[in-house]
């Protein structure tokens, strides 16, 4: 499936288009102040150079908040996004690094060209029956021995966001995910799951970290 594609998909990044601006007001500097995620993103940082270097895909990148800190970390990070305003904005704050439109449902990286892969709370849109597609994709792509990092809301269910950031109208679906169950898909695409990290446990909606590898 394209962007182009109606659907879920195009009403997604319609809706990230409508409220880019806002959402990148809100999310910059954010990072100063989430320790764990900062250290999370130290972690992974560590196991790309570990794991010998090389380019990394941040898919869902949003305004490129987290693809340059991943590059603050050493990282030969770049970003995919969905939506094209959202990559105009990535471009726009940081212009020495390469963003891209693209979709990881149809993720047109060639087979192990990167050494590292990224999905920073933007699985959370992906319908449950998408998502053993997805992870088949990151696969693919991500070279032997290369880590994954996911990030994602914990629970059950899904619910319908008609307004988002700064009040503007979306229409997307979020899916809450058990870190058992992202776990299981994960094994069934072919990875090994290292470890995992909940963070927020005092908020309404928890986010989990799963840290895999491609063997």
């Amino acid at each position: 499936m394209s962007p182009g594609d109606g659907g879920w998909l195009a009403e997604t990044r319609t809706s990230y288009d409508t409220v880019a601006a806002s959402y990148a007001d809100q999310v910059r500097g954010a990072l100063d102040t989430e320790h764990y995620l900062r250290g999370s993103l130290a972690i992974f940082a560590d196991l790309v150079h570990a794991a010998g270097g090389g380019p990394v895909a941040d898919v869902g990148c949003g305004p490129g908040h987290v693809t340059a800190a991943l590059c603050e970390l050493g990282v030969d990070a770049f970003g995919i996004d969905l939506s094209p305003a959202m990559v105009d904005l990535a471009r726009r704050d940081h212009p020495g690094l390469r963003f891209e439109v693209g979709s990881m449902t149809d993720l047109r990286l060639p087979d192990a060209a990167v050494a590292g892969l990224l999905a920073w709370w933007s699985l959370i849109h992906v319908p449950d029956d998408e998502v053993p597609g997805v992870l088949d994709a990151f696969r693919r792509v991500l070279r032997p021995g290369g880590p994954l990092l996911l990030g994602f809301h914990v629970g059950d269910g899904s619910r319908l966001k008609t307004q988002g950031y700064g009040g503007h109208p979306m229409s997307v679906h979020v899916h809450r995910r058990r870190p058992d169950r992202v776990a299981a898909w994960l094994r069934d695409a072919g990875f090994t799951v290292e470890s995992q990290l909940i963070i927020d446990l005092e908020r309404e909606v928890p986010g989990a970290l799963l840290f895999a590898r491609r063997p």
